[in-house]
């Protein structure tokens, strides 16, 4: 979830199709029939890669809500920090929701490409903000990248900006339910959403306590994408 900073995480895609060099040794005929060798066995592995269950090269809308855990609202209640909203986000139903921007992505069948969701989801426009005080902490601009299991976003101090594309939550797709389709739309849900082990620090320092752990459970999120160009 974040920023202008725009990430593809198509390694694994990549390696599935990528073939090992082949040195050539002996003579001519035997380079050539090496070469071709490795010609067949590049096209038999091109043709045997796993193809997408869905892809969307640009998305255009829909929300990224997450569900907020009990262990982080009671954290947050402990450590006198107020939660809220920045921009076009929402609070509803203890519910997180951030409407979609921009971004791709492509999803496969688990198990057949690791990691099976990769691309980006945009959220130009809002955030999350914190407060405790006279400080107020604001995170926006949210970028996921599932093909590194990260969300990067911007921080804000009391209206300034002190950085952007930071690596602020990390996410756990082990728990990542099937892909649902339908009704024009596409969902994944079930990804655990972390603070991640940058922003945990960054925290600490601004709010001058050490009580913000890594890997703290924000919540989990429900990615819910338009399936229908121009929506």
């Amino acid at each position: 979830m974040f920023s202008t900073r725009k990430r593809l995480a198509t390694g694994a895609a990549l390696a599935m199709l990528a073939v090992p060099a082949i040195a050539a040794c002996g003579s001519s005929d035997d380079s050539s029939d090496a070469s071709a060798s490795s010609s067949s066995s590049s096209s038999s592995q091109t043709q045997s890669a796993p193809k997408p269950v869905a892809s969307i090269d640009s998305l255009t809308g829909n929300t990224t809500a997450i569900k907020l855990d009990s262990g982080f609202t009671d954290a947050l209640t402990s450590l006198k920090l107020t939660p809220g909203t920045v921009g076009t986000a929402k609070l509803q139903n203890g519910s997180l929701i951030f409407p979609i921007t921009g971004g791709n992505v492509t999803y496969f069948e688990p198990g057949t490409v690791s990691p099976y969701v990769i691309g980006q989801v945009q959220h130009e426009g809002s955030g999350l903000s914190l407060s405790a005080g006279g400080t107020k902490v604001e995170l926006t601009n949210f970028n996921v990248d599932p093909g590194v299991s990260r969300v990067y976003g911007d921080v804000s101090v009391n209206g300034k900006t002190a950085v952007t594309s930071a690596y602020l939550f990390t996410l756990d797709g082990r728990t990542l339910n099937p892909l649902k389709t339908g009704d024009g739309t596409a969902t994944l849900q079930g990804t655990k959403v972390e603070i991640s082990p940058v922003a945990a620090p960054l925290l600490n320092k601004t709010f001058k306590t050490d009580a913000v752990k890594a890997g703290l459970l924000v919540g989990t999120a429900t990615i819910t994408v338009s399936t229908t160009p121009g929506d």
